[in-house]
């Protein structure tokens, strides 16, 4: 008798510590063919990964993986790197949603107005609550202190890092944060022009450029991240394209 209900305890336990690791391993398999529609490509003379917008919503496989983290028991994800991993994909997952619910648009923010900017409206739900882009990036993600998210995070436009070609994932994270910051800052049209009198940069050193204080402040961060840069000062002043970073468009 005693076997048997320590064999019923095992039983019960095990299944639920392979819930535990399910539910906190969300499995990204259906928003990584979303992603099989992000191509490189340039526009206004950029180099930037650009996604077949019509394509996507033809197919509906966007609609996929937005149930995915709609009904994604959040409160399961176990440490920082899972849940870092799951809000930059759901916050791109949520931004390519935006899109598509106004499609077509030449700018992401054409879905809202001055008086409804894009990044407060209601994006989609993510484990049952409903949530905007400006509360993912403000409320979940920057709280974390994680500065190189604003390489990861893509805002669906042409001066935005570009979106990754595969999903982020808590046991890749790190070398895919890394990839992404360095990335960033070696695309002289968006992200790092170094013309020897001034190193110009992303104005999202100037938007964010606290969160870059944890990394020992925005002139450390870019020298870690950029090798071979000059003395020179630097200014955040390349200016921002929020044009759609959209194949063909």
């Amino acid at each position: 008798m005693r076997f048997t209900q320590s064999l019923l305890l095992a039983t019960v336990l095990n299944l639920t510590l392979a819930f535990s690791v399910f539910a906190a391993s969300p499995d990204w398999s259906v928003y990584a063919k979303t992603l099989q529609r992000v191509k490189a490509g340039k526009k206004h003379d950029t180099p930037l990964n650009l996604v077949d917008y019509s394509a996507l919503k033809k197919s509906g496989q966007l609609e996929a993986a937005y149930q995915l983290i709609k009904t994604f028991p959040v409160e399961t994800l176990a440490n920082r790197e899972e849940k870092l991993a799951f809000y930059i994909n759901a916050y791109n997952i949520l931004a390519l949603k935006m899109v598509l619910d106004h499609w077509p648009v030449d700018s992401i923010k054409d879905a809202g107005n001055l008086l409804s900017p894009v990044w407060k409206k209601t994006a989609g739900v993510i484990g049952g609550q409903e949530v905007s882009l400006d509360a993912i990036e403000n409320e979940v993600l920057r709280p974390m202190g994680e500065p190189r998210i604003h390489f990861a995070i893509v805002c669906a436009s042409v001066s935005c890092p570009d979106l990754r070609t595969e999903p982020y994932s808590a046991e890749k994270l790190n070398a895919q944060l890394e990839t992404q910051a360095k990335s960033f800052l070696n695309n002289a049209k968006k992200g790092l022009n170094d013309d020897g009198k001034i190193i110009h940069v992303s104005k999202i050193f100037d938007w964010f450029g606290k969160d870059f204080k944890a990394a020992g402040g925005i002139e450390a961060f870019i020298h870690q991240h950029r090798s071979g840069l000059s003395k020179a000062a630097i200014e955040t002043d390349i200016d921002y394209d929020w044009s759609l970073n959209s194949i063909g468009e």
